[in-house]
């Protein structure tokens, strides 16, 4: 187009006179210095797409889209949340990471999808840590142990001496096989040596149901899901799985408050980028995040869905993502939980 309209120019230029020919000349290139910024402008508020490998209406997905609309105005470019679930969120997942390295593609990963899933799925068609960029954690939430009221019991003290005298009859409940919440149990059980059965479904609410039903007994829940029910009394809180009591239930203490120690994990929901994208592209994502996760607004927005903003920086969140994935690898070892 710049071309056709220089030629125009040119030619306008050639075959006018005196003052016409200067006017015409000087009108036509300052047409063609609007569309070379208008061409400009268009080129940097292309679209961003945030991939969340889950399906809408979760936690991750009400999070993505609190967040997106002021990425937007921030950023000068639509935050789009797309929604590509399946395989446990590797759908999701391997498109971002097969995505061009120029910031137009970021990953909405989570404790389960990027900490806990690929310890126990070593035939991923991505390495979460050599295919992908941390940016920042956007936000966390703690877990904590709860029990159906059926149980006979207060505290965890007595839920370890209930479960030791009936060992493999407390089922548990958890979003899928290699999840946080399966792992984080199985971690549970190994630190204070008692014999659980685990019930997978296909989603944590499913299970929070039917530990409310009394269908399973037990389930390592996150906080903002479970505190509904604890509070209307359909299931007890037992213990947090975090170093401090949070203040949702500030009467129920940690699980290390209560003799079990080395069992404090969170859920968490990130950014990342393809690998390779440039570290300029990654700190102004990263500060651009830090600046809406700092808004009074968001963080009233994220916590009435129980989430904790978490502004921080890149290597932090590489730093929690090769921790989790330590841990998580070590507890799946040694409970003998792999998926092929």
């Amino acid at each position: 187009m710049k071309s056709l309209l220089q030629q125009v120019a040119s030619r306008c230029i050639g075959e006018s006179r005196g003052i016409g020919k200067r006017i015409i000349g000087s009108a036509i290139l300052v047409l063609l210095g609007a569309l070379g910024a208008a061409t400009a402008v268009a080129q940097v508020g292309s679209p961003v797409r945030l991939i969340v490998p889950f399906a809408t209406g979760g936690p991750t997905d009400i999070g993505a889209r609190v967040i997106a609309p002021y990425l937007t105005e921030l950023m000068k470019r639509a935050v789009i949340v797309e929604n590509k679930p399946g395989a446990t969120g590797v759908i999701g997942t391997e498109l971002v990471a097969r995505a061009a390295p120029d910031g137009a593609t970021i990953l909405f990963g989570t404790s389960s999808s990027m900490g806990s899933s690929p310890a126990i799925m070593p035939n991923l068609p991505y390495n979460v840590i050599k295919d992908f960029i941390a940016v920042g954690v956007v936000a966390t939430t703690d877990n904590v142990l709860v029990v159906h009221p059926s149980i006979p019991v207060g505290n965890v003290r007595e839920f370890i001496a209930y479960a030791k005298a009936n060992p493999h009859k407390i089922a548990y409940g958890t979003s899928g096989t290699g999840s946080t919440y399966h792992l984080g149990s199985e971690l549970f059980a190994a630190q204070t040596g008692i014999l659980l059965t685990h019930v997978p479904y296909k989603g944590a609410g499913p299970a929070a149901q039917d530990v409310v039903a009394g269908h399973i007994q037990m389930m390592m829940d996150a906080l903002n899901s479970a505190a509904p029910n604890v509070k209307a009394g359909k299931v007890k809180a037992l213990g947090i799985a975090s170093s401090k009591r949070n203040p949702e239930l500030p009467d129920v203490p940690t699980l290390a408050e209560q003799g079990v120690t080395g069992c404090e994990f969170s859920q968490w929901i990130a950014f990342f980028l393809p690998t390779n994208t440039p570290r300029a592209i990654v700190d102004k994502l990263n500060a651009d995040l830090n600046r809406v996760l700092t808004n009074p607004e968001v963080k009233d927005k994220l916590a009435k869905i129980g989430l904790h903003a978490a502004p921080g920086r890149p290597e932090e969140l590489d730093a929690l993502l090769r921790a989790d994935l330590a841990r998580w690898t070590k507890v799946a070892r040694e409970a003998s939980i792999k998926i092929e």
